[in-house]
């Protein structure tokens, strides 16, 4: 009788440790996913049972039962987080169960290039992978009545920057977390303006950031063109900015800035009106916006291009013009 009762607890033992080596296999072993990335989605609030059974209906051959029983013997069942997810081929439930209290949701990314401008990253938005377009339909006016700024201009209130977001989030909340960034950076440049510099706000800093963003070919004389800007504004002297001709012109600028055009008049065209014009032409990025504040200490008041990036820089008209035989007209 002793004999039959050791076989009956050895058999026991076996059935035991091959539960539990096929549970240890279960739970380490890829989830068969037809070597396809399924995409799984969690609202708040879901169950634990009800994940599972949306891991199952995702695409993943496994099942539900055994998911839901695994979740709540892990003792995390109540830490599974809602989101986007997405089960990558070779996915085991142990690295799902992780992925699920860890929240690794799957994200993607949207750049905001230094020099865009609205125009340009309206377009990058809607062109953005697996970013809800809920701005898509707004007007500029209602997307800024959207994120807390009604009346005021959406055009370089857009820190440039690469925004992560998870699949499916709106473009509304990726364009608020770019404008809360515009309005930290601004405020530090601001914080750190030099006295001499000729500007009144942080508004006038944002706006001549953006001129100083456009009108930059090299790193090196970003702060010098800012210091010409300065001085022209200090006297009373009209930018006569290109850029801000070309951003008055809108869509209807072929590539080819005429003669014609500087003589336009718009509310960007600082040929022929004085000041800053009544918004920022473009999206800064931060050493733009330091520039701006912290202008080079010069007497220049004129620069032209010398058609390798950089600028020559000029304190006199007939000194200016020299240049621009030289560099311009190849004379």
């Amino acid at each position: 009788m002793l004999k039959g009762l050791m076989k009956w607890l050895v058999s026991l033992l076996l059935v035991a440790l091959g539960l539990l080596g096929g549970a240890y296999w279960w739970l380490h072993h890829p989830m068969d996913t037809r070597q396809a990335t399924l995409d799984l989605s969690i609202e708040p609030g879901t169950s634990p049972k009800a994940i599972a059974q949306a891991v199952a209906d995702a695409g993943a051959q496994t099942s539900p039962t055994l998911l839901y029983a695994w979740f709540r013997l892990s003792g995390q069942s109540r830490q599974m987080r809602a989101g986007s997810y997405e089960i990558a081929p070779g996915t085991s439930p142990q690295r799902l169960l992780s992925m699920l209290v860890r929240g690794e949701e799957s994200l993607r990314t949207v750049t905001i290039v230094e020099g865009w401008n609205w125009r340009q990253v309206r377009q990058a938005l809607a062109k953005a992978e697996s970013l809800q377009a809920d701005s898509r339909t707004l007007s500029d006016d209602a997307v800024m009545a959207k994120l807390g700024r009604p009346g005021v201009a959406p055009e370089g209130r857009f820190y440039p920057d690469t925004y992560s977001y998870a699949k499916g989030a709106s473009d509304l909340a990726v364009l608020q977390r770019a404008m809360k960034a515009m309005d930290k950076h601004l405020q530090q440049a601001w914080e750190a303006r030099q006295p001499g510099a000729a500007l009144q706000s942080p508004e006038q800093a944002l706006i001549l950031a953006s001129i100083v963003e456009k009108e930059t070919g090299k790193a090196q004389d970003r702060a010098q063109i800012s210091g010409v800007f300065n001085n022209r504004l200090r006297i009373g002297m009209r930018l006569q900015t290109d850029p801000t001709v070309i951003y008055g012109l809108g869509e209807a600028f072929d590539g080819n800035l005429r003669r014609v055009h500087l003589t336009t008049d718009t509310p960007w065209n600082t040929y022929t009106r004085a000041g800053l014009p009544p918004t920022p032409i473009a999206m800064p990025g931060k050493a733009a916006l330091l520039a701006a504040v912290q202008p080079a200490k010069t007497a220049a008041i004129y620069f032209v291009a010398k058609g390798d990036g950089t600028s020559h820089f000029s304190a006199t008209l007939d000194e200016h013009n020299r240049a621009v035989n030289r560099y311009q007209r190849g004379q």
